[in-house]
């Protein structure tokens, strides 16, 4: 119960609620090795459930993998994206989003043309997606932003990313510039590229036969994902001290390194944080593709993983830069 006090001028002041986001006690450098630990630990266990009905469809396009250095780059891989998932001060929600734009466009490859069944995939990037949702909300207190419950003033622009026709329409938007790149790229040169960099490819009609608003409606959940990683966090993104130093910022008084500094990185704090996530989002997903498809996929030639990667990658560079330029239309606040 919030206790009310009496001032001296007579005015009965109530002091302020307790966050209404929880955190964990423990130290920052202890929650990040159970981070790891628990993520291991929920992979092993749910792969276990679905092995034998995930294990058939997989191990028909599957290359094996005994060899030391391939066991270690895996879990390697795995131990970095959760190691910037969590010094990226990204929460649970971040994380399922991040988790299902990376490691979809693997899976996307296997059922298009490979004709693996979508359950089997599904399963495996929903496995993937509870694995590391768990310890991150276990370990970590969501986002202002990714909350209602968040106190008044922690987020900016609070009417706009939790307005729900907003986030249809942003999350539409994410979906048709993913299907509108995957569709483009089927057009035109990515169907011969795979033929002949992908030994073994069972069908290509998938590219071929493929309809922009079938894309486009497959690719909602994706868009919905980009939206809650991209615009969502930038949008509501407080004004900081870089935001006051730049209005302060004079060119007759910087140093250089200041003037370098302002030049490069001079920008405001919703461009910085949409800047930043739309590289993470890139990176991992040129990375993760390339490396998920080069090492596992039968047949595959690392320039082939690196062009269907490279489809994915401009994807969400193309999603960063839409999102940014609709975060600055007229009644968004800076």
């Amino acid at each position: 119960m919030v206790s009310r006090k009496q001032m001296p001028n007579g005015v009965v002041a109530t002091p302020a609620p307790p966050p209404l986001i929880s955190t964990s006690q423990l130290s920052s450098h202890l929650r990040f090795p159970l981070v790891i630990a628990t993520n291991l630990i929920l992979n092993a266990i749910l792969l276990s459930f679905t092995s034998n009905y995930a294990a058939g469809d997989l191990s028909s396009v599957s290359r094996s993998i005994n060899d030391w250095w391939e066991v270690g780059g895996t879990l390697l891989l795995k131990i970095l994206e959760l190691h910037l998932g969590w010094w990226g001060d990204f929460d649970s929600y971040d994380l399922v989003s991040l988790t299902l734009l990376t490691h979809g466009p693997p899976l996307y490859l296997l059922t298009t043309f490979y004709g693996i069944r979508p359950t089997t995939l599904l399963t495996k990037l929903a496995l993937d997606m509870i694995a590391i949702y768990i310890p991150f909300r276990l370990f970590r207190p969501l986002k202002a932003t990714h909350t209602v419950e968040a106190p008044k003033g922690a987020v900016s622009n609070r009417s706009v990313i939790n307005d729900w026709e907003v986030s249809v329409y942003n999350s539409l938007l994410a979906a048709g510039i993913y299907g509108l790149t995957v569709y483009s790229s089927f057009m035109t040169w990515l169907p011969v590229y795979l033929v002949v960099h992908f030994e073994g490819l069972r069908d290509i009609s998938g590219a071929h036969e493929a309809r922009l608003p079938f894309l486009i409606a497959s690719f909602i959940p994706v868009g919905i994902a980009a939206k809650s990683f991209l615009f969502t966090p930038a949008t509501g993104a407080k004004r900081d001290l870089g935001d006051i130093r730049q209005v302060a910022f004079n060119p007759e008084t910087a140093t250089l390194m200041e003037t370098v500094k302002y030049n490069l990185w001079g920008y405001s704090k919703r461009t910085r944080v949409m800047i930043a996530r739309t590289a993470t989002l890139a990176a991992l997903t040129f990375m993760n593709t390339w490396y998920q498809v080069a090492l596992t996929v039968e047949g595959a030639e690392s320039t082939g993983a690196a062009g269907w990667a490279g489809v994915w990658a401009t994807a969400a560079v193309l999603t960063g830069t839409v999102f940014w330029w609709v975060g600055h239309v007229d009644g968004v606040s800076n």
